[in-house]
């Protein structure tokens, strides 16, 4: 029998993500969005192989966006890292995503960041519930079939700040901003 030019043999671990910790094993004060400092992320997609990394606090709803050169998973943790490192360590405890292959080098966030990474179950995407929530009201900014590789860095702080200057329902009608101002000034 042969094999078209272009097959490769696929390897056991193929697109998976290796030493994945499970959501299952993500501290109850996580869970129950008792205390803030657990992250929620994933990836916007627009054209062109275009992309930006979401994060959402899940305590406070507060929301960062980060601009990404690449989906591949050096980019992402890279860019994940250096943006990690703008917050203090009480404010940035946890990080749940999916099982996207931009997370295969998890560890190495880890590592440089002391952040511990969970991750979803698969095709569980509402593990993940005010990120899926806040993507959906980033598509007012970025619709799909939007090059999300136009925005430079200041323009997402900017949608990222009118995010957080939202009042939400679930937050009694305060803000994101307003929840995570009190969450720092009580770090400090």
């Amino acid at each position: 029998m042969r094999r078209s030019r272009h097959h490769t043999q696929k390897k056991e671990n193929h697109g998976r993500i290796t030493d994945a910790v499970s959501i299952r094993e993500r501290p109850a004060a996580a869970q129950d969005r008792a205390v803030p400092g657990h992250w929620e992320g994933d990836l916007l997609c627009g054209s062109r192989n275009s992309q930006i990394a979401t994060l959402v606090e899940r305590h406070t709803r507060y929301v960062m966006l980060v601009k990404l050169d690449g989906k591949d998973s050096e980019t992402v943790i890279s860019a994940l890292i250096e943006n990690a490192r703008n917050l203090p360590q009480e404010l940035y405890k946890s990080l749940t995503w999916d099982r996207g292959k931009e997370m295969a080098e998890h560890k190495r966030f880890t590592v440089a960041t002391d952040i511990k990474v969970y991750f979803c179950d698969p095709h569980r995407p509402w593990q993940r519930g005010s990120n899926e929530n806040t993507n959906g009201l980033l598509r007012q900014y970025f619709p799909k079939g939007t090059d999300l590789a136009e925005h430079s860095q200041a323009t997402l702080n900017e949608v990222a700040r009118q995010l957080n200057s939202r009042p939400r329902k679930t937050l009694n009608y305060e803000t994101p901003a307003e929840r995570f101002s009190q969450s720092v000034a009580s770090t400090g």
